[in-house]
């Protein structure tokens, strides 16, 4: 073989390669199993045949200023291995693993495994450079033809290089007409358990199974399709099913011209395809909408991508889930040999979130998924791989079904919990029965201790004084203290009188608190000396002794289930904030289901360091009230002080700590370890803090829940050694389901929206019952008047529970990408002790506290250069609420105009450039931000460029950099910050 230069196919393989990364991803192995007497003289000479016949198996590929050529290489390998079947894997694994080298070849070789005296399996890897799906069935053809027969098999013509690049030319007007306004760029996909993978190759794992039922044939026949259009069909119905809106698939797509059946080489192009399903959709009509679309891309399938819509960004794979499909007919026979082929041999990579490989032949359908573990677990391989062959077997019998009806959903919906607290009472009546029991147990300490005795004394005070000032039952009493034991005594005293509690706390803005008293229609405001609010009645919260000892201590008035218990409010979309009303059965629920979770008794000691008004500080301040514990409460200066704290914890025995993930920050910091448990809340738990907090306490619990839902929803245990982090499942009486945009359950491992029902809901918000409607659903799962609250998180059950991925307005869009702000702060959390992603002016722009190292380049190793942001600003501390969570609209708005430091090119770099890509595309006057892909720039392109900016500058640009900075001045800058690197 003369220089020859790569085909369009080949062309686009080679380039792939040079990327870098490809690993064994390029590698095309199939095997056939003897069973007999094998002539291993005979096969041998079959096996040079063959070679003989098809050049392109010895060829080596090799690279001049730029270009691609392909020559002779030496003699294919015929390597023969004694093994026995148990270590068969092991050795066929490494065959086919062992890379190649392009510029030596050849490109092919081929081993036999001697398992015994009557039993061989011949193993032949080639190069995707030289072999594509086809080149199998010819290889096998050619082999059985040869094998001890002198039967002459003619050699096919050779492959005309130069007419299918007129082919491809003469197509490239229609095809850029046809991809002119679709998306190329597919990033993203959603999948069962599916983490977004890493670009690069990754070790891969396989899912196989056979069909031998006749679906495809009866199917295919009554849809009016063919068995590949049905194939994609349901693959794409699938996939719609899962939450992808426009599912799309990278295909590979035959193109080989009359003539060419017989020869083994590259006649494959690899195109992105996409559907529109609708859910009321028939499948019937479905499939018939992906044969008219396939059939119109087929059309220009001899054309790349990257020619077709230059400035494509390439990579091994066009999109996370690629399909290839092949029909065969029954294999050839060997002489006096049984034979089993393994057409599709799996290559121990994975090039994407999915690939599907489908053998269609008269015995049936074989299929193989090839999936990165590390991405996707095994199981939910398996449970796509179920869902596809109940596809499969649903279209038969149903076409007429509309595609919401597919069944890839289990039952039932979510999460649920039937545990329940029958003949249970109201917090206040609770703690009273706690009082009778233990009357001289500490109860409170805060600024002064107070027995279950005097709490229960003092707060029939508080309510007489209540009632004196005309406080009723049902009625709303807003309360403002400072952090003291006469916050307990304050809001068990409002209880007492039959009324609720709005929490007001004072380190809140003015104008706030001010709004939330207008808007509650509060009757009364219990306050202690220290308040400035007016508006209602006020009522003194602290008296001096006597007039506490002069009060009329028969005025407790227990709680009542289905009274109201209290108002919270939270921040609004307006940008007003709303009141969540909770009533006495749900937080009476939720106690007593945190009770069984922290096994928390009359041995517990709680530490309080939440705000009143985050609903959380209910479960810290009334669980070891209603257990016979006693409960710590922290002045403000110590909520805020991880010294304090720890301090506190230690000088009381604290047995409990609950906090949000920054106040935990903050005790970590002051070398917080006590044998407590740990509770975690109010904001994702990152996985970072997981990991430092878990060896320093006794018990880590994630939990999770909205204030609609009454503090918790959710509680997991956090391993030793976490590896992610989950939400766990629900606590008592409370389902946590699982649906998509439509109401649907979605399948196990794919994400979703939370919705939550059973006792912990609230009962809605105060005074607006258009919001409530809007936010409490009637439940379509559970039973008769049932309702379930909207989260707005995203999530996914994983392992038999919840991990929550999001929320769902956390999702932006940027230059068409969309992007979960979560994933990017997850990655930035590796290096930095605190981070926090938001979008300004369409730019990304991270903030971290605490960061080491290179953020921009850590963050580009992991995510994909849309996800990595604009600019990076360091805090000396995130901004905070009150309540201790991330106030993001303090934030700062960074200068965007500054830009990063990096290297500038000198006139004379930049003038070099100019002239290297004046000459490769023989083009005057370019300018320094015309972009090389409007000046008809392609891949071939790019490594004749790179290959001469080597020869005259010493600098080896990666092919990427030319898609993230396609201009004169941007390679020039690029070139400028290697050398400065160097």
């Amino acid at each position: 073989m003369s220089r020859v230069p790569l085909s369009v196919p080949q062309s686009g393989i080679w380039f792939n390669e040079r990327l870098g990364g490809a690993g064994a991803v390029h590698h095309m192995p199939f095997a056939i199993r003897f069973s007999g007497d094998l002539d291993v003289d005979a096969l041998r000479h079959a096996c040079a045949g063959v070679v003989t016949l098809h050049p392109a198996l010895r060829a080596a590929v090799r690279e001049e200023a730029g270009a691609p050529y392909q020559v002779e290489g030496p003699p294919v390998p015929f390597e023969i291995i004694e093994t026995d079947p148990d270590r068969l894997a092991g050795a066929r694994r490494e065959a086919i693993l062992r890379p190649f080298d392009l510029a030596a070849g050849p490109l092919t070789r081929i081993t036999l495994f001697r398992l015994g005296p009557a039993e061989h399996e011949l193993l032949v890897v080639a190069h995707h450079l030289v072999f594509d799906g086809h080149s199998t069935d010819v290889f096998v053809a050619d082999l059985a033809r040869l094998y001890g027969q002198a039967v002459p098999v003619t050699a096919p013509e050779p492959f005309d290089v130069a007419a299918e690049a007129r082919r491809v030319a003469e197509g490239l007007t229609a095809a850029r007409a046809y991809w002119s306004g679709r998306p190329t760029e597919f990033p993203d996909v959603v999948l069962p358990g599916l983490d977004r993978p890493d670009d690069a190759v990754q070790p891969g794992e396989s899912v196989e199974f056979f069909l031998t039922e006749p679906i495809l044939e009866k199917a295919a026949a009554q849809l009016g399709v063919t068995r590949f259009e049905l194939v994609v069909a349901s693959v794409h119905a699938m996939l719609f099913r899962y939450g992808n809106a426009h599912p799309v698939t990278a295909l590979d797509l035959g193109t080989r011209q009359a003539g060419a059946g017989e020869r083994i080489g590259v006649h494959v192009n690899e195109l992105p395809f996409t559907s529109d399903p609708r859910a009321d959709l028939t499948f019937t009509d479905y499939a018939r909408q992906v044969r008219a679309g396939l059939r119109e891309l087929y059309r220009v399938r001899e054309v790349p991508l990257g020619r077709a819509a230059p400035g494509t960004r390439p990579g091994i794979a066009l999109a996370p889930v690629s399909l290839t499909y092949r029909r065969r007919i029954a294999p050839p026979e060997f002489p006096g040999l049984r034979t089993e082929v393994t057409w599709v041999a799996f290559n121990h990579v994975a090039r994407n979130a999915l690939r599907f490989h489908l053998v269609d032949g008269p015995d049936g359908l074989g299929v193989m998924l090839q999936f990165p573990p590390a991405s996707m677990p095994r199981q939910d391989a398996e449970r796509v791989a179920a869902h596809l062959l109940d596809v499969l077997r649903h279209v038969t019998d149903d076409p007429a079904a509309p595609l919401a009806a597919l069944p890839v959903a289990e039952e039932p919906a979510g999460l649920w919990s039937t545990r329940a607290y029958p003949g249970a009472s109201a917090v206040p009546d609770l703690v009273a029965a706690q009082a009778t029991r233990t009357p001289d147990a500490v109860a409170v300490v805060g600024e002064n201790r107070l027995t279950y005795r005097e709490l229960i004394e003092r707060s029939d005070a508080v309510a007489d004084r209540l009632r004196r000032a005309g406080v009723r039952p049902g009625d709303l009493v807003a309360i403002s203290a400072s952090r003291s034991e006469r916050l307990v005594t304050g809001v068990l005293g409002i209880w007492r009188a039959g009324a609720s509690y709005l929490p007001l706390d004072p380190a809140y803005p003015a104008e706030r608190l001010d709004y939330v008293l207008a808007d509650s229609g509060a009757t009364a405001l219990l306050a202690d000396a220290g308040s400035d609010l007016s508006g209602p009645v006020r009522v003194p919260l602290d008296l001096p002794a006597p007039a506490i000892d002069g009060s009329d201590r028969s005025a407790g008035h227990g709680g009542v289930l289905g009274d109201r218990a209290y108002v919270i409010y939270t921040s609004g979309s307006t940008g007003r904030p709303k009141g969540v009303e909770v009533g006495h059965a749900a937080l009476t629920n939720l106690l007593l289901s945190m009770r069984d979770e922290t096994r928390s008794g009359p041995s517990a000691t709680w530490l309080a360091v939440t705000s009143l008004s985050f609903d959380i500080s209910g479960l810290e301040l009334w669980l070891p009230l209603i257990t016979g514990g006693r409960v710590v409460v922290a002045t403000e200066a110590q909520a805020a002080d991880g010294e304090a704290l720890r301090a506190l914890v230690s000088a009381h025995g604290v047995t409990h700590v609950q906090a949000t993930p920054s106040t935990w920050r903050l005790l970590a910091d002051a070398g917080f370890e006590a044998p407590v448990t740990a509770l975690v809340g109010g904001e994702a738990l990152p996985l970072p803090l997981a990991t430092r907090l878990r060896p320093r306490v006794a018990r880590l619990l994630n939990v999770y829940g909205p204030t609609e839902t009454t503090i918790w929803s959710a509680v997991a245990e956090v391993p030793p050694d976490p590896d992610r982090i989950s939400i766990g499942g629900p606590l008592a009486a409370t389902g946590l389901l699982v649906l998509d945009d439509d109401l649907r359950p979605v399948p196990t491992g794919v994400p979703g929206e939370l919705y939550i029902t059973g006792a912990g809901l609230a009962r809605g918000y105060l005074g607006r019952p258009a919001l409530t409607a809007e936010r409490f659903l009637p439940c379509p799962f559970g039973a008769e008047g049932a309702r379930m609250y909207r989260t707005g998180d995203r999530v996914r059950v994983r392992d038999g529970g919840l991990e929550f991925l999001g929320r769902t307005d956390d999702q932006v869009k940027v230059r068409g990408h969309r992007i979960e702000l979560g994933e990017i702060e997850a990655v930035l959390l590796g290096h930095a002790r605190e981070a926090a992603v938001a979008v300004h002016d369409e730019e990304l722009v991270a903030y971290t506290v605490g960061a080491a190292g290179d953020l921009r380049r850590e963050a580009a190793r992991v995510l994909p250069a849309y996800m990595v942001p604009s600019a990076f600003v360091a805090l000396d501390r995130m901004p905070l609420t009150p309540n201790g969570k991330l106030d993001r609209a303090a934030l700062p708005a960074p200068d965007l105009s500054l830009g990063d430091e990096t290297g500038t090119a000198s006139d004379e770099t930049a003038e070099v450039v100019r002239e290297i890509w004046e000459e490769v595309l023989g083009l005057d006057h370019i300018g320094d931000d015309e972009s090389l892909f409007e000046l008809g720039g392609h891949s071939l392109t790019i490594a004749r460029i790179a290959a001469r900016i080597h020869d005259r500058l010493g600098v080896d640009v990666p092919f990427y950099v030319f898609f993230d900075v396609p201009t004169v001045a941007g390679i020039a800058a690029d070139v400028a910050d290697r050398r400065a690197g160097s």
